[in-house]
């Protein structure tokens, strides 16, 4: 339903996107992250027709939306990071206005009816939308970019500011819209990504990053091996005995404690099992291990390790499709 092929955006000296290339199937909801300045807002320009690109293409439906604007953007609902609303309009009035703009011919009434439902403003559509809460009006702006039924929808930051019930109230929105619309949402809230998103897309300084679904996320980074072991023991010695076990990069005790037993946080190189390594080690010494387990890599420590600044340059090594 997307394509964004090898687009590139140059702003005199600096580079805001560098061959930049994804795609989004229908229904899929896409997750588009990546901190400050990273590209993201001038990709989502891009795809929506606000900007053009020094290079590349982006395809919606088919259509290039640089050879062929208004049909292509007749498939997509857009909402900015700042809701496009009036405020001295009523919701009713809005969304009115919004429908001649983009020259629906669906049933005015009955299409508007089911936007207001959908987006659960219908309670609020006679109301100016200045008088309205926060949540209000960013569930207005949804309802903006869903008039037309428009195939694709791109979200940016669609629950900043809200409270904690109304980022809820949103989240499932956008699982519902999902089930109909390919979506692209962008968002620093990371859970919000991991709990709607089927994949994920990480940039920064204007490269792509990672393209993966989202249980695979963590194989975009080059991670080692993490345990949680419990071990019986005199804390001090057991930790500089881990220390010293062949394979193991990292040892930390935590405060967590369970009678005579400590638990630590041990790494050890990637692709290597310590494990057989570490349980004779603790043989040796008469300290029994009760516990190892295994511990996954968060989408925080992908999008940390992605996009500090000393590792801008790694690339997802699969997962493009």
């Amino acid at each position: 339903m997307i394509e964004v092929s090898g687009l590139v955006k140059v702003y005199g000296t600096n580079v805001a996107l560098d061959n930049i290339s994804f795609t989004a199937g229908e229904r899929e909801i896409v997750g588009f992250l990546g901190p400050n300045g990273a590209g993201k807002s001038t990709c989502m320009n891009i795809m929506t027709g606000y900007l053009s690109s020094n290079a590349g293409t982006v395809k919606i439906g088919g259509v290039d939306i640089s050879e062929k604007p208004d049909e292509a953007k007749k498939l997509i609902g857009f909402l900015p990071e700042q809701p496009p609303v009036y405020g001295d309009m009523t919701v009713i009035e809005y969304l009115d206005f919004v429908y001649e703009l983009k020259g629906c011919k669906y049933n005015r009434k009955k299409h508007l009816d089911e936007v207001c439902k959908v987006t659960r403003i219908s309670d609020v559509k006679k109301r100016l939308i200045k008088n309205l809460s926060k949540g209000y009006r960013q569930r207005v702006g949804i309802a903006q970019a869903l008039v037309g039924n428009p195939k694709v929808l791109i979200f940016d930051e669609p629950t900043v500011g809200l409270d904690p019930k109304q980022i809820i109230e949103v989240r499932n929105l956008i699982r519902t819209l999902g089930r109909e619309h390919t979506v692209i949402l962008s968002t620093h809230i990371l859970s919000e990504v991991q709990s709607v998103a089927d994949r994920i897309i990480i940039i920064n300084e204007g490269k792509l990053l990672a393209d993966e679904k989202t249980e695979n996320i963590n194989r975009t980074i080059n991670e080692s091996s993490r345990y949680m072991v419990k071990i019986c023991g005199p804390q001090r010695e057991v930790l500089e005995a881990l220390k010293s076990v062949s394979g193991v990069t990292h040892a930390e005790v935590s405060s967590e404690r369970e009678k005579d037993s400590y638990t630590y946080h041990v790494e050890s190189e990637s692709g290597y099992d310590m494990r057989k390594n570490l349980f004779f080690a603790m043989a040796e010494k008469q300290w029994p291990v009760i516990a190892i387990e295994e511990e996954s890599v968060s989408l925080e420590d992908v999008f940390i390790r992605l996009t500090d600044s000393k590792s801008s340059d790694l690339k997802a090594k699969g997962g493009k499709r």
